[in-house]
Parts: structure tokens; sequence; C-alpha cells
């Protein structure tokens, strides 16, 4: 296997930023060349809040991952996530001129386009659009079309869709910043490229990804992605609840609770107390490891009740054989896979970003709380290897005359166009209409 070319992911979190420079190597295994991280300050809940703030933590991030990769960053995939998210499945259908020609990628392609086009509510557009499964003729459980004899080709899709103004607030932000976005990638399915093998994909799994302000999940059944959703609480969230319950600030609310958090009150004593300095001479204050811990388990039950809710909405709570798997830094909080477990009756393990990494990757990656960035730069490799495969289908059907005479008739748009004209291109679009205005 060849390696890549350099790709850079960008995960504009609720609670760090962090910017991701890797490539696929030889062994088939990402390399991560540097990384950076920043405080990220104008960020709520996955939305940017503050337009210079979000620029200058992106700024950050990426300069310290300049100096550590000596690559110079432009060019970078960039995650969305917060609880505008949704999803809906829809049915797509081609009628072929001729079932005698086999199938090709072009057609599959056009397939797909045509789900961009659906029509959206205001403020609305479709960020991605996942195929689940190919009809050819009737013929039900298609994974891959290309090559198949059929006059009418359908397929069953997921559509992810998201607000058009939190997509341009991303866009402005990383192009003050002097950066391209190259692709909006939603950030549960970069995840899931970082954590989960094959087998759970195909046996079925439920990726909760944790963060700052938002709890990303995706369903994943026989190998394609059946169910998103974005769930407005995460890791912020609890430590607010430490600070009105424990009256002290939000810094050693923080700090508390990484140090000291558990999600189960029954595992920790009321003897074991943490002391927290006063403010300005006044005493300091004493916490019980069981106070501590009951608070932020009634949180996080909230949060896996909201899950669960989630898993059973799928239709798929009995065919999820591989059950939950936790990633992001919430991830960390202890016995918070013993918890979810007990809540939800599933097989609960976390998820750690460190299969996919090449050896020699810093040990400070390996954590679930970087699976967002490594999944963009992973989604990103794939993502650019599909485009140079469509390169050199473009290439071969120039020069094929008896694919040009095709009766399909392909248009040479169609060619033209190989890259989906999607979310991004429709944002960078009307980004440019309003600096004209």
């Amino acid at each position: 296997m060849k390696s890549s070319e350099i790709i850079v992911g960008l995960d504009i979190g609720t609670t760090k930023i962090a910017c991701i420079v890797g490539r696929r190597n030889e062994n088939g295994k990402i390399e991560i060349l540097g990384h950076g991280k920043s405080e990220s300050i104008g960020v709520k809940r996955g939305m940017v809040s503050n337009i210079e703030d979000t620029v200058n933590s992106i700024r950050k991030a990426v300069d310290e991952a300049t100096t550590k990769s000596k690559v110079d960053i432009k060019y970078v995939n960039v995650g969305i996530a917060g609880q505008h998210i949704k999803s809906l499945q829809h049915r797509g259908s081609l009628i072929r001129e001729s079932n005698e020609k086999e199938i090709n990628r072009l057609e599959v392609d056009k397939l797909i386009n045509d789900m961009y086009k659906l029509s959206m509510a205001a403020g609305e557009e479709i960020i991605d659009v996942i195929p689940q499964e190919y009809i050819i003729d009737g013929e039900q459980g298609v994974k891959q079309p290309v090559g198949m004899l059929g006059s009418k080709i359908e397929a069953n899709f997921h559509v992810i869709i998201g607000q058009t103004a939190a997509a341009k607030n991303i866009l402005k932000c990383v192009k003050r910043a002097g950066l391209e976005m190259v692709d909006l990638i939603l950030e549960p399915i970069a995840s899931a490229e970082a954590v989960l093998s094959e087998e759970e994909k195909e046996a079925g799994v439920v990726l909760v990804d944790i963060g700052g302000g938002t709890t990303d999940i995706a369903v994943f059944y026989d190998k394609v992605i059946r169910h998103t959703a974005v769930i407005p609480f995460g890791g912020d969230i609890i430590t607010e609840d430490i600070r009105e319950g424990c009256t002290i600030i939000k810094k050693h609310a923080e700090e508390v609770k990484i140090k000291f958090g558990s999600a189960l009150a029954s595992e920790n004593r009321d003897d074991e107390v943490v002391s927290i300095p006063g403010i300005r001479g006044r005493p300091p204050k004493e916490i019980s490891f069981r106070n501590l811990a009951s608070i932020i388990q009634a949180r996080t039950e909230e949060i896996i009740d909201n899950v669960y809710y989630e898993i059973k909405n799928s239709g798929l709570e009995r065919k999820l054989i591989a059950g939950i798997v936790l990633t992001g830094g919430g991830a960390l909080m202890k016995h918070i896979d013993q918890l979810s477990s007990f809540l939800t009756g599933m097989e609960v393990r976390i998820g750690y970003p460190n299969e996919h990494l090449a050896s020699g990757t810093p040990d400070e990656l390996a954590s679930p709380m970087y699976a967002t960035g490594i999944g963009l730069v992973i989604e990103g490799i794939k993502r650019y290897d599909f485009e140079q495969e469509m390169d050199r289908l473009k290439d071969s059907t120039d020069h094929d005359l008896d694919l040009a005479r095709n009766k399909t008739k392909i248009k040479s748009e169609d060619l033209k166009e190989k890259k989906r004209q999607s979310y991004l291109d429709k944002i960078i679009k009307l980004f440019d209409r309003d600096l004209i205005e």
C-alpha cells in the first residue's frame, strides 16, 4: 500500500480545538506528523458563539501543529456537530436506458448526488448522504452495484441535515484563520472511523462520543450507519453541576471532576475528601468523594438515558451485538462504562483511537479525547482516495468511446462535477455572496 497525501483534521470542539496532521503509511496505519491543541473559548454546545475567540483558538492549535509537523498547513477537514444536526431516511432511484451495459461508478455517484437536491426547510441544508443499501430491479440487499446489470437502481439513504448559519460561522472562522476547508464532516462519523472495528460495525454497535458541549451518537448495523443524533449535554454541564452543587468556582470544579470524579457514588466513601482552596483568604472547602460522585452520577444518568432513547428510536436495540463504545473526553470519567452498562443492559467498552495509529505515536494522542481529530484525518484520507479514483475514472472515460456512446447518456457536466456538490459547496457560495453584498 502506498502512503497517502498529508491530511489535516481540525476538531472545533466546545472544550478544546485540536489540529492533527497525518498520513497513511505503507502499512495502512495512520502516521501522526504533528498535532496542536488550544482551549476553545468561542464555541458553545458545538456551535460558534464568538467568531474572534474561535479564530484565535484555531490559530493557536494550527501554529502548534505546524511547528511540530514542519508542514505548512493550508487545507483542513473540519468536523461539525451541535444540537442542530438531525437525520432522516430517504429512498432514491435512477432509471437506466440500457440494461445491457454494466452499472458504473458514475451512475451510482449521480444517484447519490441527486439526494443533495432534496427540498429542505428554510435555513437547513444537507450535510452528507450515506448509502445504506442498493436495490437493483427490485433485488434488495445489494452492497456494491458497480458491475451488475439492471434497468433500475434504487438506494436507501441516510441523509444528515444541519443549519446553514452554523456551517457558515464555522467556514468564516476557518477562512479568517487563513485556512481553506476541504470538507465538512459529521463528527460522530469521524469518531467512528477512529475507534470502531469493521467487525463491530457489522455486528451492530452504538458509538457515543461524549464531548464538552454535546454527546454525539451513531448507530451501525451490517457495516452501515443506520441512525445519528446529537444530545445537547456533555462534560461541561457536569462541571456546571459540580460548581453549583459544591459552591466552588468553575476552574476548581473542572479540576475536581478530572482528578477525583466518578460516575458511581456507591464506589466512593464518605470519609475520603478533597480540599478546595478558599477565595481571597476564605477557609478551604472540603467535599467528600461520595457527594462529588452523586452529583456526577445524576447528570451522567440523564445523558445515558437520552442515549438509550436514541438507541430505541433507531429500531435496532435488540440487534446491536457489539453494544456501546464510549469515546470523547467524557469517556475518561471513572466508572462511566459500568454505569452505562447498568442503565442500558448492553455491553460497554471505552473506545481508544490507537488501533489505527502507527507505532511511535505520542501516548497523549491515544486518548479518547482525540478520537474525533484522528477520525477526521482517517475520513479525510478515505475521501481523498475516492476523489482520486473518480479522477482516474474520468480520464479513462474520456478515452473510452464505447462509454461515450452508451445509451445511459452520462452528460459531460456529470463527469466534470465528479466531486459531490454538497453542503460545503453551497455554504462557500453563500459565504462568497455575503462578502460581495
